[in-house]
């Protein structure tokens, strides 16, 4: 008599309880999931080992190929008892690269925050989704890059869903990345060849932070989709030094802007640009060795910064006295002095300035 011991031991038998086997599904029902194993016959995921791996089995599809683990050599109905429990997170794993390899949106929903980003699941599978791939409405955009707000802005998202795509994943190493930018990023490309350098915008400031204004153009725009946010640097606001980008712009201000850089679907702008140059007077109208009057407007490490004309700044260097208490010893913010011009470079938009002793 032969019993399923003597089966399992038969070395002419390639099947062991433990062992692994692949196969490719053949046929489903409300709760099994029957699997063609080739010369080895068909398998069978059914009772509590559907059920533990329901959310993973509901997205198998006929002609899936999968790796199970067998429970059973040969059950009374001659199927071979499988389980998928052990497996379900290489079928996941399979399943989100195609995922990736397809470019699909998915819909997640956000569980917790870190610091660096948001944390979801997807397929059983612990997700991460970056600040820096967040859609640009949902950029935290926290004036002075301070860590503790940008997480308590990233912490509104907590029960939210997004649409994201897979951006990266390795299995060997649990990482799981995921993007929600990239959803738009066909579209914004489209859109993008209606423009390119040196084109003149109108559009709407829709977020201010300590590096910069947002500004979403073209504006009116049929659709928020049709519409793109590009970034102002707060070195292109103005051709004065701006310290404060609120001092320049404010939220729902529209303005004109002229576009200086695509790149990589980011789009870069200036306002100055269309501003008159008041550097290009300067040379013309002073001389290194000229005396001139100028107004103490800042103190810092480098030295005092001294306004000439309006938007024109020069700095009086740390140098030019004995320490930083000498030098504001000697000038008081907001006095008028004689300084005399050492050096002028309208292209750098510099101008370097001594006191001039009484």
């Amino acid at each position: 008599m032969i019993t399923k011991e003597t089966k399992i031991k038969d070395a002419s038998n390639p099947l062991t309880i433990g062992g692994t086997i692949e196969g490719k599904v053949v046929a489903r029902d409300r709760s099994s999931l029957y699997i063609d194993l080739g010369i080895n016959g068909t398998g069978i995921i059914y009772g509590r080992e559907f059920y533990n791996v329901k959310e993973v089995v509901k997205n198998l599809e006929i002609g899936d190929k999968v790796i199970a683990k067998i429970v059973e050599v040969e059950n009374d109905e001659g199927y071979r008892e499988l389980s998928l429990k052990d497996a379900t997170k290489e079928i996941s794993w399979k399943r989100l690269k195609d995922l990736r390899d397809s470019g699909q949106i998915m819909s997640v929903r956000i569980t917790s925050v870190n610091k660096g980003g948001l944390l979801t699941t997807l397929d059983g599978i612990q997700a991460f989704l970056p600040v820096s791939q967040l859609a640009p409405e949902h950029y935290p955009r926290v004036a002075d890059a301070d860590k503790q707000k940008i997480l308590k802005e990233l912490q509104k998202f907590i029960g939210k869903t997004l649409e994201v795509k897979v951006l990266d994943l390795l299995a060997s190493d649990n990482k799981l990345i995921l993007s929600e930018k990239a959803k738009s990023e066909e579209k914004t490309k489209e859109v993008l060849k209606n423009y390119k350098r040196g084109d003149v915008i109108e559009g709407e400031i829709t977020g201010i932070a300590d590096f910069g204004a947002f500004i979403k153009f073209p504006v009116p725009a049929e659709s928020e989709k049709d519409q793109i946010e590009g970034l102002i640097h707060i070195s292109e606001l103005d051709w004065q030094l701006v310290e404060n980008p609120a001092e320049v712009v404010k939220v729902g201000d529209t303005v004109k802007a002229q576009i200086i850089n695509i790149n990589n679907n980011q789009v870069f702008l200036s306002l100055k640009s269309l501003k008159e140059n008041p550097w290009e007077e300067i040379e013309k109208k002073y001389s290194k060795g000229d005396v001139i009057k100028g107004k103490v407007t800042k103190f810092s490490a480098f030295g005092a910064f001294v306004e000439i004309m309006p938007k024109i700044r020069g700095l009086c260097h740390i140098s030019e006295f004995e320490s930083k208490e000498k030098m504001e010893e000697q000038l008081q913010l907001g006095e008028t002095y004689d300084f005399s011009v050492l050096l002028i470079e309208p292209k750098e938009h510099r101008m370097s300035l001594k006191l001039v002793a009484k």
